[in-house]
């Protein structure tokens, strides 16, 4: 399996476009090419990753949520456990957060707030101490501070670490609450036993360190003390002492700006699509402050719009919250009544559209705040930011998967922002840090929730000055297979920016020191089995050099799948009744294990405009869908296959999906609300809900049987999808290895801008007036279109939408090649002009087919367009071909 590549470095010319809709500002230097940036990756396949600390070496700690201290070694270039916790991991619980003591270099204090795994259900703040800055000692844990908290159910922990210059301690807690209750309103559930539904119990609460940013003094003997400009005097008469921000929700990261003296920290709000009785719809927050303050939550969000009174028992909305004097009169408040004066958002933006600040884009959303840059802060060092960046704040967002770098006023209100490496991929940034390089350094959750994986990611952005390292980049042949194996190692593809000719390379294989080739194409015969990393480094003449590696493993043969079947394999047609039968071999495995083969057959309707499909795995992609879902493993969503078991695939069924998809929802699947995606099409949202439910096939079918083609409308254009998997034994030394086959049955109608290859003129034509229409353009003689893997069988003559704006056109078909065996021919109408108002120019025409005697089963096929005159002025135009038995 190939592995993310190891150093990325993005376009100019990609960039550049992306600045004609960015929001720039004007001062601050020139704007860095985006190739000069380089994302690193320095470790990956980690699971759940939390937050980092970067010391002054070079070296990275960071937390896995349920329960390791892992250490990055910069000179090393290794990773290792230093400390495992048994933390209670459950909900948003476990490792949370982790920085280090200002004078980690003296003594080796790092903090640490974790969840311990007992029966008092609380969360820790620790020091710890490091000896070496290598190994943690566990018995030095002084406990600083606990907060009790209640885990009978979900959510919102927080738990972020920062010092500030003066050596005060910062600690983000979430509200505790259940909101999966509210709607995704204000959780404000004031009935008998329900505490955990209330918000003004935690977060709204004087006397409670819940939903709170605490800010401390720590002191040599492991405890703390209070400074001065907390929310609360020092003697705890007015509320928590400890406490300087109130009013929050889910202060998941935070950043402190030591030279303006400004505390940052993104807000991740409810989830609510759309206003209603209860109040307005969700919005996250990124909040700035310099002063203690009560910023909202549960009254109040974003710009302190406010949400309404309500009575969950009757349902039934009272009169709005004040901002400016809000009251908690909750029973399950157990403090003061009278709160300070609501704060507002310094940056706010719900799921749909921002009116206010329209760079943030729409989707799913999960705020975070990073640091802000100054170039002063830094040395001199070769990967230290350009100082284009100097002053400003990078923010970035979990589920959207964009970094912004916000520029501030004199002041520091919101300016400008712009979207920071817009062409690189990131996978659901969880936290970031400025090292004392000037590099940045990134934590990359990975796509799927609760689970390692193999995009979660310890990552470093650096800048280059002058000469830009080589991006390394790695292709191979194969990447498993039986001993002994043999793989061809291409570095064919590696790029330089700045051109250089000369670049050498070197191949290693595991942790050996030695290259086993220095040429730029390798071969490496593995002779003993395992699992093998095989590492590139490409350097040019200037020293600077970039890697890339990819795992191979050896001593498996991955099984394999073959599908004997009866009639056409590309199209259906009416009813059709097809024999299968499927046949597993597998090199290693002395018996197949029948439980292991998986088939499964199902159509999927495909939403249409005018015959023109719209993707739904493009869609389901576009809107971010995969952050909560997978095709067949539960995320903190439930998979697609276990939606589509639940639900019949019928028109009742689709509706209510595409409500609960446009306004959110809860209590079906567990605990955790469904984000609300109020701003996509209902035509999109039809099309990803019917090919979820289409891909219920019932029980796991026989290795041999009949497919029945039934489903299918005459004026759908769908597909039926055969799926067949295998998974082997595996080996001791190797994994199990899981091959999967498809088979798919189209519409024998192809729309032709939906070609796999085309050559010469042609294009395609987007048509908005007088309706929503696509076809291929401009045709011209040699032009060509082309189909790939198309069955013939059966087929005795096809049908095109096809014109002319001049005579002497003729449309060949040919099979395997652009000058293959021609199978038909026809002369394609002569209409002079084409009617671009109506439309109307279209004439159907049939094309016999004669099939030769030896023709492959499966073939490309190209249309062919030619004319006796070879400058000719006119084209021709194509909307669909149809293949008729």
């Amino acid at each position: 399996m190939k592995k993310a590549p190891y150093l990325l470095s993005i376009s100019l010319q990609a960039f550049l476009l992306f600045l004609n809709f960015s929001p720039m500002p004007k001062k601050g230097g020139s704007n860095p090419d985006e190739n000069r940036f380089s994302k690193i990756v320095l470790a990956d396949s980690l699971s759940e990753p939390m937050e980092l600390a970067v010391m002054k070496s070079g070296n990275v700690l960071f937390l896995e949520r349920k329960g390791k201290i892992k250490l990055y070694n910069s000179q090393k270039d290794r990773l290792k456990t230093i400390a495992e916790f048994n933390v209670f991991s459950r909900f948003n619980d476990g490792m949370l957060g982790l920085t280090l003591d200002p004078l980690f270099e003296k003594n080796g204090w790092i903090y640490v707030y974790y969840s311990p795994n007992d029966s008092i259900p609380r969360n820790r703040l620790s020091r710890f101490l490091m000896i070496a800055q290598d190994s943690l000692v566990m018995s030095s844990e002084k406990v600083l501070l606990e907060v009790p908290v209640q885990r009978q159910s979900c959510c919102h922990s927080a738990g972020s670490l920062a010092f500030d210059k003066n050596g005060l301690l910062y600690l983000s807690i979430g509200d505790n609450i259940n909101a999966y209750e509210s709607d995704g309103f204000s959780p404000s559930d004031e009935r008998p036993n329900r505490s955990m539904y209330d918000a003004q119990g935690s977060s709204a609460n004087t006397n409670d360190l819940r939903g709170k940013i605490l800010r401390i003094k720590p002191q040599a003997d492991g405890t703390y003390s209070i400074p001065s400009g907390n929310l609360f005097p020092k003697d705890g008469s007015k509320g928590k002492p400890e406490i300087y921000a109130m009013g929050c929700r889910n202060p998941f990261r935070i950043s402190i700006d030591n030279k303006k003296n400004l505390l940052y920290w993104g807000d991740i709000g409810p989830d609510s699509g759309k206003d209603s009785v209860q109040g307005v719809r969700g919005y996250d927050e990124i909040n700035q402050t310099n002063k203690a303050g009560f910023f909202g939550w549960p009254y109040f969000i974003a710009n302190n719009k406010a949400y309404n009174e309500y009575d969950f028992e009757k349902k039934v909305a009272g009169q709005s919250y004040s901002p400016l004097r809000p009251t908690n009169y909750s029973p399950n408040n157990t403090g003061d009544t009278l709160l300070p004066p609501a704060q507002p958002a310094f940056i706010w933006y719900p799921y749909g559209d921002s009116k206010d600040f329209p760079f943030v884009g729409k989707g799913g959303r999960n705020a975070m705040a990073g640091p802000v840059f100054y170039a002063d802060e830094y040395a001199n060092s070769s990967r230290k930011f350009p100082i284009y960046y100097d002053k400003k704040l990078f923010i970035y967002d979990w589920m959207r998967d964009w970094i912004f770098a916000v520029s501030l006023d004199e002041k520091n209100k919101f300016k400008s922002a712009e979207r920071f490496l817009p062409n690189t991929k990131f996978d659901h940034i969880i936290d970031m840090e400025m090292g004392k390089d000037g590099a940045m350094y990134l934590l990359e959750y990975g796509q799927t929730w609760y689970s390692s994986n193999a995009d979660a990611r310890l990552v470093r952005v650096e800048y280059a000055r002058g000469n830009r390292a080589p991006l390394a980049k790695i292709e191979i042949d194969k990447s498993v297979g039986k001993l002994p194996l043999t793989v061809k190692f291409s570095g064919e593809n590696s790029v330089d920016y700045d051109k250089d000719e000369s670049l050498t390379y070197q191949w290693f294989v595991g942790k050996e020191v030695k290259p086993f080739s220095t040429e730029k194409n390798a071969i490496y015969a593995f002779q003993k089995a395992g699992i093998y990393q095989v590492k590139l480094k490409v350097t040019d003449k200037g020293g600077k050099s970039g890697e890339q590696s990819v795992e191979i493993a050896a001593g498996n043969e991955p099984p394999q799948i073959s599908v004997e079947l009866k009639g056409n394999q590309t199209f259906y047609f009416d009813a059709t009744e097809i024999p299968y039968q499927v046949k597993i071999t597998d090199a290693e495995d002395k018996e197949i294990v029948p439980e292991n083969i998986k088939v499964s057959f199902a159509y999927q309707a495909t939403n249409a405009v005018q015959g023109h499909q719209q993707d739904a795995l493009t869609l389901i992609e576009k809107n971010n869908c995969k952050a909560c879902h997978s095709l067949d493993k539960k995320s903190v969503g439930p998979a697609y296959v276990e939606i589509a078991k639940k639900y019949a695939d019928n028109e009742q069924n689709t509706a209510m999906l595409i409500s609960k998809i446009r306004n959110g929802g809860n209590g079906n699947w567990g605990i955790y609300a469904m984000s609300a995606f109020p701003d996509v099409p209902e035509n999109e949202i039809r099309a990803m809900v019917k090919y979820i439910l289409g891909l219920n096939s019932g029980k796991n079918m026989p290795a041999q049987g009949n497919l029945l083609l039934d489903k299918h409308k005459p004026s759908e254009n769908g597909k039926y999808t055969l799926l067949v998997s295998y998974k082997d034994k595996g080996t001791p030394e190797t994994k199990m290895l899981t091959t999967q086959k498809n088979i798919i049955w189209r519409s024998p109608k192809l729309e032709a801008e939906n070609y796999d290859l085309i050559n010469g003129s042609g294009q395609k034509q987007n048509m908005h007036q007088p309706v929503s229409y696509q076809f291929v353009n401009n045709l011209k003689n040699g032009s060509w279109l082309m189909f790939k893997n198309i069955d013939l069988q059966g087929i005795t003559k096809l049908k095109a939408n096809v014109t002319s704006t001049g005579a002497g056109y003729v449309m060949e078909m040919r099979i395997g090649k652009a000058d293959g065996a021609l199978i038909g021919s026809v002369q394609i109408p002569d209409k002079q002009k084409f009617d671009w108002a109506t439309l109307r120019s279209w004439e159907e025409v049939e094309i016999p087919i004669n099939l030769p005697a030896n023709l492959l089963i499966i073939n490309d096929l190209y249309f062919i367009f030619s004319h006796q005159e070879k400058d000719i002025k006119y084209d021709c135009k194509v909307d669909w071909v149809q293949f008729v038995k």
